[in-house]
């Protein structure tokens, strides 16, 4: 697919200082482009290559002052990199789109409800009596079970499993090797020390505008629903446990892990490789640093917090201050000390 700078320009709403018929077919790095390539510059520090870049098209800030002639086409717009990430999805809309039909071999019951523009890929699995929306792509080796309902537009790349009667929404993409609706981590602990399974009759349910990265695994509810709310960004290798409700637009970074009946509110970040136990509350807006381990309820919204047990991230800067100063604390006090004792025996051979 070619685009030409006018073009782009319309579609993220730019405004072109050049040669306008410039065109391009694909991407890369500003520091690395070549003609026919697109790229663009949101931080200043790479901006000595805006004048060497050979790309055909530059996407930059519109209150950038050049300091030097550039050969491509510039689209100047308030935010250059949502505008090259707005860009970016619509080349992908546009490749993905393309994607239409069954491919052999693909098991697909008649009690498949299909919308218009399916895709369906080889070696895919598609259980009895599921659903799927209009534009939904299934890439091949994805297993579906029994009474799925996935939404319009939905994206699920290779080797994606989602477990029987789960529930995901409209624009979601989930990446390669990812799990859905696995069982809960249930057993109850018996007299003579086994451990008995608790059946897991719940599902997932997955809104609309989620994105969940590869090798994720999302545990269905022991009853009810395990729940990743409308804008979660869930990335790889991250487990969230039976009945964790995980709210609107947070963020959750590789390797980290969430127990079960947790609830995580609106707007949360959470770092890599950050654990939270179960059965709390993780407030509106709260910050998770990496690493940290979360071993009761943040109940104060847009609270940040660190460590292991962690807590307030401004104290524990100030502890890891004081840490570091501790080899000069200890002379301090030693000397002090010293001062201390000289100023007693001086004081007792005054009053002898």
């Amino acid at each position: 697919m070619t685009f030409s700078a006018h073009q782009i320009a319309q579609l993220i709403n730019g405004t072109i200082e050049g040669n306008p018929d410039n065109t391009v077919s694909g991407f890369g790095r500003i520091e690395e482009a070549q003609k026919g390539q697109l790229a663009f510059l949101a931080n200043p520090k790479y901006e000595e290559h805006l004048y060497t870049t050979q790309a055909s098209v530059i996407i930059v800030n519109d209150k950038l002052e050049l300091k030097q002639p550039v050969e491509g086409a510039l689209i100047r717009v308030a935010d250059p990199y949502s505008a090259f990430a707005s860009l970016l999805n619509t080349y992908q809309q546009l490749k993905t789109q393309q994607l239409n039909g069954i491919q052999e071999p693909a098991f697909v019951p008649a009690s498949v409800k299909k919308g218009e523009n399916v895709f369906i890929g080889a070696f895919a699995y598609i259980g009895e009596g599921s659903e799927l929306g209009d534009n939904v792509k299934i890439f091949p080796g994805v297993f579906i079970g029994n009474n799925v309902k996935i939404g319009d537009n939905t994206l699920l790349h290779p080797g994606v499993k989602v477990y029987h009667d789960c529930i995901i929404g409209k624009n979601v993409t989930i990446h390669a090797g990812t799990v859905i609706g696995g069982d809960g981590f249930g057993f109850a602990p018996q007299v003579d020390g086994s451990f008995k399974k608790v059946p897991q009759i719940g599902n997932v349910i997955i809104e609309d505008n989620v994105e969940i990265g590869s090798n994720a695994t999302i545990d269905r509810a022991t009853i009810g629903s395990t729940i990743i709310k409308a804008g979660a960004k869930l990335d790889n290798l991250i487990q969230i446990a039976h009945n964790v409700e995980v709210g609107h637009n947070t963020v959750i970074a590789a390797q980290a892990g969430v127990s079960g009946s947790t609830k995580i509110g609106n707007n949360v970040m959470i770092g890599g490789q950050a654990g939270v136990v179960g059965h709390i509350l993780i407030s509106d807006g709260s910050k998770i640093n990496a690493q940290s381990g979360v071993s009761k309820s943040i109940k104060i919204p847009r609270s940040a917090v660190t460590g292991s047990p962690a807590y307030d991230y401004s104290s524990a800067l100030r502890s890891q201050a004081l840490t570091r100063n501790l080899p000069e604390m200890e002379k301090r006090i030693t000397e002090l000390e010293n001062l201390v004792k000289q100023l007693m025996e001086e004081r007792v051979n005054m009053n002898l």
